[in-house]
């Protein structure tokens, strides 16, 4: 820089980040908390299989990452038995109560710059508060983990970690204060979670020297006991859904006892989706990620990578993302999502887990927006998702709010087999850009031949619609001058936040054992070996 240059681009962080590889033979757990990773790996080392480290690190996690998942949330599973070509999805996704009403969703008229570029709705009733939930299915999906793919370790087993730090509490470290802050303006809206998250009416601020100490979640703590006390049914048939109904009544939700009767995970064959030498992902399917990312395995799949990713796979990775995206939008129901929408922090959590044996999860759950709904359930300390903003408000739009109905999302967890079984499983965080993150993790580790290591800390562009593409600064000069060529080229740093790429975490097989790695800009995260 001159003196009299222009100021270059803002630097908001000066330093390098790194985050260590697990490695280990008796299995691991790779989580966006370290605390919930330990949980998971406590099971592993009392005897449980991968689905039931699964379990115990997803219950952790509404402990601690509320801002991200939790007993009000949705999500997608994959098991993959050791030894078998193909995984079984674990769909509790999201789905409208019944009593859904496109007409509590009136529109003003202007178009709403957020997650998704919909109408703006009166009271963005459809982003915070009780007309923003789906029927919560989170607690249906990992009881059905346990019952359908674990080992026989009871509910209460597989709880126990997570009641222990529920009775501890959050972390009132810096982190938690950005996540907080960083919602502050609608939590304060609602009596329960502002007294949770907001005592004094602002977001708890560690001290400034020494520890950061806990503070308690309302009452999820006792949630968490009478579940593994009565079993995970109990939210949906027991007192714990008595307390939700009964605050349903009081805020004016829309989820009927019906709703929470009727809420199941299903288990059904994963997509499969060729890979080149001989390699098999198993993906999702439906309304997921999962046919977009085989659109562009499938585009990819015409190219000869190389020996690295240089200027012209980054080229033909960005095209083919562009034009995944323009048939996703088109062809799968929701034909304005993300169409023009500005960066906005999602909530949503990955976990991947493997055990001695070889069985692989991938997990991934939501509550959509950061807090969800931002509403916390007074008699159970639930805090519910906004999944209602899935929808296109506009009715008789192809992803309409509509009774029952599923929308279109964006989760995409992920594993791969060769023809001895599963070798690798993982997905991210990050809502639309989670395609792009899953896709350069496992080219950089299958195409490229990196270790975990390499390919978690390797720059990553991101694609998330049909025009455009934002790249990682630290890409080499010849890289973005080729993505810039193509035009609408935003190039941007890769920090704690703002957030401009996902968040994945992964874990493949390793000569006799396993290797995993978490998101690197992710300061709480961690993937731990079982010993």
């Amino acid at each position: 820089m001159t003196l009299s240059a222009e100021p270059p681009v803002f630097t908001t962080q000066h330093w390098q980040v790194t985050k260590p590889v697990a490695r280990g033979q008796r299995g691991m757990v790779a989580s966006q908390s370290r605390a919930a990773a330990e949980a998971g790996v406590a099971v592993l080392e009392a005897g449980g299989n991968a689905a039931d480290a699964a379990v115990a690190t997803a219950f952790a996690l509404a402990a601690m990452e509320p801002w991200n998942s939790g007993l009000g949330g949705i999500g997608f599973a994959l098991f993959h038995k050791a030894g078998s070509p193909t995984a079984e999805l674990l769909d509790f996704g999201p789905v409208a109560p019944a009593a859904s009403d496109p007409a509590d969703y009136p529109m003003t008229g202007r178009m709403k710059q957020d997650l998704f570029s919909w109408p703006e709705v009166e009271g963005d009733r459809n982003i915070h508060g009780p007309l923003s939930f789906v029927i919560p299915s989170s607690v249906a999906g990992y009881g059905t983990m346990a019952e359908r793919f674990g080992s026989g370790m009871g509910i209460a087993e597989l709880l126990a970690p997570a009641v222990a730090l529920a009775r501890r509490g959050l972390p009132q470290d810096w982190y938690t204060t950005l996540k907080i802050a960083n919602s502050a303006k609608v939590l304060r809206l609602y009596p329960e979670s502002a007294r949770i998250y907001l005592p004094d009416g602002l977001p708890p601020v560690a001290p400034y020297q020494g520890s950061p100490g806990f503070f308690r979640l309302g009452r999820l703590p006792e949630t968490l006991e009478r579940l593994a006390a009565a079993g995970w049914r109990d939210f949906y048939e027991g007192d714990v859904a008595a307390s939700i109904l009964a605050d349903m009544k009081t805020l004016g939700g829309r989820i009927s006892e019906a709703d929470l009767k009727g809420c199941k995970a299903v288990v059904r064959p994963a997509l499969s989706i060729p890979w080149r030498g001989g390699l098999t992902l198993q993906g999702a399917g439906g309304l997921t990620a999962a046919p977009t990312l085989a659109r562009v395995v499938a585009e990819m799949a015409k190219l000869d990578p190389g020996a690295t990713p240089d200027a012209a796979w980054f080229s033909a990775l960005a095209r083919a993302m562009r034009e995944a995206y323009a048939e996703r939008l088109t062809g799968l129901g929701a034909g304005s999502e993300l169409v023009g929408a500005e960066p906005s922090e999602t909530c949503t959590t990955h976990l991947t887990v493997v055990d001695a044996e070889g069985n692989m999860v991938a997990m991934t759950t939501t509550l959509l927006s950061s807090m969800g709904s931002r509403v916390v359930l007074p008699g159970s300390g639930v805090l519910m998702n906004n999944g209602m903003m899935w929808f296109d408000p506009r009715p008789g739009s192809a992803n309409a709010i509509r009774p029952g109905a599923r929308p279109l999302c964006n989760m995409c967890p992920v594993t791969v087999a060769d023809a001895s079984g599963p070798i690798l499983a993982g997905g991210a965080s990050g809502g639309r850009r989670i395609l792009a993150a899953v896709y350069q993790a496992l080219a950089f580790s299958l195409d490229f031949g990196m270790d975990p290591e390499a390919a978690a800390h390797h720059p990553r562009i991101d694609v998330s619609g049909s025009e455009g593409a934002t790249a990682d600064r630290r890409l080499p000069a010849d890289v973005l001058a080729a993505l810039q060529a193509q035009g609408g080229l935003t190039t941007v740093e890769h920090a704690v936040l703002p957030v401009n790429f996902a968040c994945p975490n992964f874990i493949r097989k390793e000569g006799e054992g396993f290797a995993g790695v978490s998101d690197v800009m992710t300061p709480w995260s961690a993937a731990l070996a079982a010993h």
